[in-house]
């Protein structure tokens, strides 16, 4: 398993109590292939609203990579604004599993289609 540390470069109210105004960006990989190498992958970008900081990314990745055949989430943290997330499955990935995944971490999934 390859992981890349979360990096907090900003204070928000759920992760420091004194809450603050500095926000940076943050960014999280987390690779769930198992030894065998898959051959065929599908990968999928959503943008997502409301993430603030390193916690927010953890949030949502681990709500992402419990979806059934997801075996890398990649989020890219763009506090304030809208942030990305890749993720690589071995299977078609369910648009819809997405959003439940992102709304059960407490964020809001933004639709691709303007």
């Amino acid at each position: 398993m390859n992981l890349l540390p979360v990096t907090n470069n900003s204070s928000c109210s759920c992760c420091s109590p004194k809450g603050g105004d500095e926000h940076g960006s943050s960014s999280a990989t987390i690779n769930l292939s198992n030894s065998q190498e898959n051959t065929m992958s599908e990968s999928l970008k959503v943008s997502i609203d409301g993430m603030t900081c390193g916690h927010c990314v953890a949030s949502v990745t681990e709500e992402i990579s419990s979806i059934e055949g997801v075996e890398k989430v990649d989020v890219n943290l763009n506090a304030g604004g809208i942030s990305t997330a890749t993720i690589t499955s071995s299977k078609p990935i369910d648009e819809t599993a997405v959003g439940e995944a992102v709304a059960e971490a407490g964020y809001t999934l933004v639709s691709n289609n303007g």
